[in-house]
């Protein structure tokens, strides 16, 4: 069995490419839609790398991250936040969060496989 990522991502299209990519490449994949539950389901799902959308229904990946990095159990999950917008304070506010790395729409699927493994020490 691959290393577990965790994808939570509302926009079913992008969600099953990076499944599909990640698959192929001997990943275990989960998937999740909405930010409301998003931090109990990292809990409940002990992933070895999060990728995370910044935009989400009922919460932002912002505020996810901030409650990944505060607790001590989560604070160094490996995150790969994925956003629309490109703008440079998008990254500096995901960078304050405390992400790992973070990847504007559109993407690669070579650039989001890369790093996927990169953050998994693999």
């Amino acid at each position: 069995m691959g290393k577990h990522v965790l994808l939570i991502e509302d926009e079913p299209n992008i969600a099953e490419a990076i499944r599909f990519i990640l698959e192929r490449d001997g990943w275990q994949v989960s998937t999740h839609a909405d930010g409301q539950d998003a931090v109990r389901v990292v809990r409940e799902a002990g992933p070895d790398v999060l990728v995370l959308d910044v935009m989400l229904p009922n919460r932002s990946g912002f505020d996810i991250l901030r409650e990944l990095r505060a607790d001590a159990a989560l604070s160094a999950l490996p995150v790969l936040m994925l956003t629309a917008k490109g703008q440079s304070r998008d990254r500096e506010q995901a960078e304050a969060c405390g992400v790992n790395c973070f990847m504007t729409k559109p993407f690669s699927n070579q650039e989001v496989l890369a790093t996927v493994r990169a953050l998994s020490g693999g």
